[in-house]
């Protein structure tokens, strides 16, 4: 048997020194099919309209510039420590692929200003950003019925007690922030950046949220889309379903096991339960109509009880009982809505407890959010803080359509940020210039695996984001 030395004999291709090189290298190539996906879709002067009275000195960096590379910042996801970006100043080949010239990189002490800058009126612009972006996604991927998801975000910042609205959460051992985030699918559309010990359903910001949106969706997209939205029993409150109700919305939100709806349950008759199963599990439900003391109206409702779970029989110990209500069915709005746009099936029983269990897929969102950005936020003051998260939820918002307009021919448009950012993100490329031009060069396996002509192409060529006033 040979020596396990002999593998590093000199018939090896070796290195034997280490020197600098003068070339432009980065190793974040993809960044580059990113910037001219922003570009493509004509971002920076909305940006500019938005936010450029910030800008308060022509001498100092447009606020687009900023912005670009914030964005950029996010998406790289190497360090959300602002002090990166003082390394990232002195990386010649980074600022080369996020087309910046190096003169004009931002240093850790420009973010800090700038952040330091906002106030709550510009970071309430955030909001009609996403809101409008939201819009522009409806209007390239035009769906027949929209189902949103409403929850809260817990953002540990346990170790940062000092800084303004780090408080308990809902999460006995966690302080942080406690966002209140609305979602279509994977985008987060609208969010109200909120102090840890906001509850869920807290003050009247849950019916404002829904009910701006909702008209935006009437009055920007289409006045028949069926909306349903899902909400979970932190939300479980009469005075919003009444206002569904009026809005002509369905809901399907988590309720409360009281004393006498669990007596009520016990007291059926075993043949009246009925069972449902999909790929991974299998409920046991029994359909029923409640009101609660102060109900002016009887409401849908559905008791469930889990028999299995990813392909696991459970003890009937373990079965944890669910209640959900509903207004699909009861003859209202949305269920004209729905006969009309041919998803009758979606008032069917089976179909509304598959839909509250697949709020799974809201959590999942955040779960993508926290890996894509960070929960421990930088600064003390609530403020600053509150437009590095909205910077943040801006980038995902981007990432995620830069996924399918670009990237879905590479990765799922389900998969998460790390992945994408190791298969498009992290490539190495060289910066040339010649005859006037720019080119980045990538080695042939890169071009050839992530058929980079393609991405090149899509990244130019996306749908353009228009503001609809």
């Amino acid at each position: 048997m040979a020596d396990s030395s002999d593998i590093f004999k000199s018939s090896e291709p070796t290195i034997h020194h280490v020197e600098i090189t003068n070339d432009t290298i980065t190793g974040r190539a993809g960044l580059s099919l990113f910037v001219r996906y922003l570009r493509g879709i004509d971002l920076a002067p909305h940006l500019n309209r938005l936010f450029g009275t910030m800008r308060k000195n022509r001498k100092g960096l447009p606020i687009t510039a900023i912005f670009k590379q914030l964005l950029c910042f996010f998406v790289d996801g190497t360090s959300h420590h602002l002090v990166h970006f003082d390394d990232l100043k002195q990386d010649d080949g980074y600022a080369a692929a996020i087309e910046t010239h190096p003169e004009t990189m931002v240093s850790s002490h420009t973010i800090k200003r700038f952040f330091a800058a906002f106030f709550m009126y510009r970071i309430y612009l955030f909001r009609r950003l996403l809101q409008q972006l939201f819009l522009w996604r409806l209007r390239v991927e035009k769906p027949e019925m929209i189902m949103l998801g409403i929850d809260t975000m817990p953002m540990d910042n346990t170790q940062a007690k000092q800084r303004e609205g780090v408080e308990p959460t809902y999460k006995r051992s966690v302080a942080g922030f406690a966002p209140l985030q609305l979602m279509w699918g994977s985008y987060l559309i609208d969010a109200v950046f909120r102090g840890g010990s906001r509850h869920s359903n807290h003050g009247e910001t849950v019916p404002h949220m829904v009910e701006h949106v909702v008209g935006l969706i009437r009055k920007r997209y289409r006045k028949d889309v069926p909306i349903i939205i899902r909400l979970d029993g932190g939300f479980f409150d009469q005075k919003l379903f009444r206002l569904f109700d009026e809005l002509g919305i369905g809901f399907i939100g988590g309720g409360r096991l009281y004393a006498d709806l669990k007596e009520c349950v016990a007291t059926c008759d075993p043949d009246s339960w009925q069972r449902y199963e999909n790929d991974h599990q299998i409920w046991s439900y029994l359909e029923l109509g409640d009101r609660r003391r102060n109900w002016k109206t009887f409401r849908r409702a559905f008791y469930t009880r889990p028999l299995c779970e990813e392909r696991q029989l459970l003890m009937e110990f373990a079965r944890q009982d669910t209640v959900l209500y509903t207004n699909l069915g009861q003859g209202g709005y949305i269920d004209n809505l729905l006969d009309e746009a041919g998803l009758e099936h979606l008032k069917e029983a089976a179909q509304i407890i598959e839909a509250y269990h697949d709020r799974g897929c809201d959590e999942l969102v955040h779960r993508a959010l926290k890996e894509f950005g960070t929960e421990q936020l930088p600064f003390k003051r609530f403020r600053a803080n509150a437009a590095f998260y909205y910077i943040m939820l801006l980038a995902f918002f981007l990432y995620e359509a830069f996924k399918r307009d670009v990237c879905e021919s590479v990765v799922p448009i389900t998969c998460y940020p790390t992945r994408l950012r190791r298969t498009v993100i992290d490539n190495a490329g060289k910066i040339v210039h010649t005859a006037g031009q720019i080119i980045l060069k990538v080695n042939t396996a890169t071009w050839h695996r992530l058929n980079i002509e393609h991405l090149w192409y899509s990244s130019g060529s996306p749908p353009r984001f228009a503001w609809v006033s």
